[in-house]
């Protein structure tokens, strides 16, 4: 009886080491994985910072007013004139639209009084 209860706990030993093994793999497998994930993540970042730099770059005022110059007659531009700009009070703003109250509710005024009369103080 003795052999079969050391040989069932010596299976349940190796049983657990076993899955302890794995388990310990997979988690290593997981944090490189991570740290593989965290490092494309951090040069995805660095690329959109570059990106961002060079939009930046290519769109200052000075440069695209210089371009538009220098291609004024080939893109067939027209000279700005003060025409062309409205005032404020010319946008038209869309209506506010008039929505039905299909089941309108009756409010009353309740005092101070009525209010603490409905409060239950256990």
């Amino acid at each position: 009886m003795k052999s079969i209860l050391f040989v069932l706990t010596a299976l349940g030993v190796f049983g657990l080491a076993l899955w302890a093994y794995q388990e310990n793999y997979r988690t290593q497998q997981v944090l490189k994985e991570t740290q593989s994930l965290q490092h494309q993540i951090g040069a995805a970042q660095a690329r959109l910072a570059v990106l961002q730099a060079e939009w930046a770059y290519l769109n200052r005022p000075d440069r695209l007013s210089e371009l538009a110059d220098l291609n004024f007659e080939r893109l067939g531009l027209l000279p700005l004139r003060a025409e062309q700009f409205g005032r404020a009070d010319q946008i038209a703003y869309a209506e506010d639209p008039d929505l039905p109250i299909a089941d309108p509710i009756e409010l009353q005024a309740i005092t101070d009084t009525q209010a603490l009369g409905e409060v239950q103080i256990p």
